[in-house]
């Protein structure tokens, strides 16, 4: 196993990953799937985790992978934002933020600066660092998802942002972890060829069962059962409303369900769908498991809204999949749905017809005879921590001077 050697001092190669999750599990799941891979696989790189999640201390971390958590802030349903837990001001807040982003990445000093999604993080608060990253000769990457939003929306979003002068100055590359014969995150808008010469495609991130013992069974049923994921929790209402309808409509469904809520649906509605799943003896219900990953691996089939590190999951376990995604604020869920859905690769129901409980029924019960996933051939679909690696590598094998104390300072 070769490791990075850092030029100028022999410590470990350190990689810094910006995620500014505001909201959901997506970027810290993905961002730490990274981390593991990367330590995994080079026994000398060492990666750090800057991260807005509320939730992050819940979940286990490798050796040489640890996390510095900025204050959290959540979004109004008005596009404002508001401190999640302290009682200040959010301007306060952003600035608390971009401060303490800005001091990690000049002490920690990476060897890489990866930044997911947001290529200017929330509210602009890592562009600074961008450029001290740059003036520092830090090789920079954007990391995004397969599918952004739909083009209407996302082009004024990064126009408001000022996103595109960023890409064309600030990255080195930007890794799309997923294929082009899947989707292109930026079709639909204007990209300038210099950006466009920078994208990869790597692939999507390939989950694995944890390997430190931490399993995790249901207590009230036996597998296998259906898995019930509405990912974060936060807008899955709906979906897992219309699947204990299903079950509270059909007492013959032939297997049972285990629907974990995720941490940010409202404690309000999970007690309600908690006490409604105490009458079913086929409905378990809990709130959230950081090792969802053994969870899937049980499962004879997965009903999900559909978001990244879900979709990433299901390939992984090979596992069959009903996809109800939603389709405000951003179609993202639903851009993606439609397109493994043409690809035979899952099924997809609508929420328009949520008032219909035997399309769920009907959908639920037609689930465990759909064909898995492997059996439609994507060459490359699942190698992206491959590739990430492999990236990874040949921009931090690139010369670069450590820094001494009093320039990280400076």
């Amino acid at each position: 196993m070769e490791g990075y050697t850092r030029t100028g001092r022999g410590d470990n190669a350190r990689v810094l990953i910006y995620s500014h999750d505001t909201f959901g599990l997506g970027h810290l799941r993905r961002c730490r799937a990274i981390a593991h891979h990367l330590v995994e696989k080079n026994k000398d790189v060492t990666v750090l985790i800057l991260t807005g999640s509320s939730i992050i201390g819940s979940f286990d971390f490798r050796s040489r992978v640890d996390f510095v958590r900025v204050p959290g802030v959540i979004k109004l349903r008005n596009g404002d934002y508001t401190p999640l837990q302290l009682h200040i001001d959010i301007e306060d807040t952003l600035a608390l933020r971009e401060s303490i982003i800005r001091h990690t990445a000049s002490m920690f000093d990476p060897d890489l600066f990866i930044v997911d999604k947001e290529p200017l993080g929330l509210r602009g608060e890592v562009e600074e660092t961008l450029h001290v990253m740059r003036d520092r000769g830090v090789p920079t990457v954007l990391g995004l998802r397969d599918v952004m939003d739909d083009p209407d929306l996302l082009e004024p979003e990064w126009e408001r942002k000022n996103v595109m002068p960023a890409l064309q100055d600030l990255f080195d590359a930007i890794w799309v972890y997923g294929l082009p014969q899947i989707h292109d995150p930026l079709a639909g808008i204007n990209v300038p060829d210099s950006v466009r010469r920078k994208m990869t495609y790597t692939g999507y991130l390939r989950r694995e069962v944890s390997s430190d013992g931490n399993l995790s069974q249901p207590a009230k049923i036996d597998s296998p059962y259906i898995l019930v994921t509405p990912g974060g929790g936060g807008d899955g209402e709906v979906m897992v409303d219309w699947v204990i309808r299903a079950y509270e409509a059909d007492r013959q469904q032939p297997y049972p369900a285990l629907i974990v809520l995720g941490p940010f649906m409202p404690s309000e509605t999970q007690a309600q769908f908690i006490e409604r799943a105490t009458v079913l003896d086929d409905v378990e219900v809990i709130t959230f498991d950081a090792h969802m990953e053994s969870l899937m691996s049980e499962a004879v089939g997965v009903v999900a809204m559909g978001g990244y590190n879900t979709f990433c999951e299901i390939m992984s376990f090979d596992k069959r999949a009903l996809i109800v995604p939603r389709t405000v604020p951003r179609r993202e869920q639903f851009i993606r749905a439609k397109r493994f859905q043409e690809l035979n690769l899952v099924s997809m129901l609508a929420t328009e017809k949520q008032a219909d409980v035997s399309a769920m029924i009907t959908a639920l019960r037609h689930l465990p005879q759909q064909p898995k996933p492997s059996e439609v051939v994507v060459p490359g679909l699942m190698d992206g921590l491959e590739n990430v690696d492999r990236l990874a590598r040949r921009w931090i094998e690139r010369p670069r001077r450590a820094l001494t104390l009093a320039e990280k300072r400076a």
